[in-house]
Formats: structure tokens, sequence, C-alpha cells
């Protein structure tokens, strides 16, 4: 599959369930990564990650195949203050951020992540953003190098720890 078997756009709410499916499956196989029985509360988050839709200006993008089955997701914040994470994200100025990405086992390789990355990005310029911001644990470090290549540089000052878990910041600085 190319890129032009596959098309990113908004999500139905239709789709909510099976997209939470797809994100507990995704981040419970990732090696390294807390179990459901290690933080249950999270594992809600991602199976009932709908919900994040009733905060304003919060959307999740989806990528889907021809047959419209969904390929990968995203969460988009285009207001930082709903990004919901840990340490110091939630204060920055003029921000958008994005989270929850993650792409089916079969879909793997053909540029899904990447895409939804560069819908984020450009988003967040549409919208007039100064920056946009990650956050991204050892677990997932496989999308690091991407996200290295289309901009984004590590941000110490917006690492924390969730439970024992070590989240770390990356953003892109957007300029005029």
């Amino acid at each position: 599959m190319t890129s032009s078997s596959y098309k990113i756009r908004n999500a139905e709410p239709h789709e909510f369930g099976e997209i939470g499916e797809l994100l507990v499956e995704v981040y419970s196989n990732l090696d390294g990564f807390p179990n459901q029985s290690e933080m249950p509360g999270y594992y809600k988050l991602l199976a009932n990650v709908g919900e994040l839709t009733s905060k304003p200006q919060t959307e999740i993008l989806v990528a889907t195949s021809h047959d419209n089955a969904i390929m990968g997701a995203v969460v988009y914040f285009n207001d930082i203050s709903h990004y919901g994470s840990g340490g110091m994200a939630i204060h920055a100025q003029n921000a958008a951020g994005f989270r929850l990405l993650a792409v089916g086992k079969s879909a793997r390789g053909l540029g899904i992540g990447k895409q939804l990355t560069i819908a984020c990005i450009d988003k967040a310029k549409q919208q007039g953003k100064h920056q946009l911001i990650i956050h991204t644990t050892k677990a997932m470090q496989m999308a690091w190098n991407m996200y290295e290549s289309l901009g984004f540089k590590r941000s110490e000052d917006l690492d924390f720890k969730q439970g024992e878990l070590n989240v770390y910041g990356f953003k892109i600085v957007f300029t005029s």
C-alpha cells in the first residue's frame, strides 16, 4: 500500500470505539510500556478516546483504507490547555499538541504515522500556532527519528513522570 491507498480525515463519532480498541491493542503491545494492570486509568483513556473530543477544539484524525478500515489515529488538541499531560506543556503559549498516535500492526511501514503527524503540523500552522507539542516514551522511541526528521526537537523542560514512567517532551516551533 502506498499513501494513495489511504486517506487522512477527521474521525466520525461512530468510529470512536474502534479507534479506542486500536489504541489499546497498539499500546499494550509496546515493549517496555506499562500494561493494563499497571496503568488502568491510562488504558481506560485509550479505550474511551472519543470522550476527548468533548474538550474544545479537540479532534481525532484517522488514516483509513479505501474501504474505510481504520489503519491509524491521533488526537489533535488545538488548545494545549486541554492536552491533559503532566509537566509544563499545558502552560505553553499559543501552542497545539497531539497525543495517542497509533498505527495498526498490519498498516505499519506505510508512512501513516508520518502522515498523521504532518496533518497535525499543518493544522497547527493553519491555526496560527507558534508551536506543536508532543510527548513520548522510550517504548515509542522508534518514532523519535521520524519526529525529528519533521522538525521536532527534544524539549527537556516538557519532560515529566507518570507514575514510574518517564515521559519525554518534543516540540516544533514555527517561524513566521
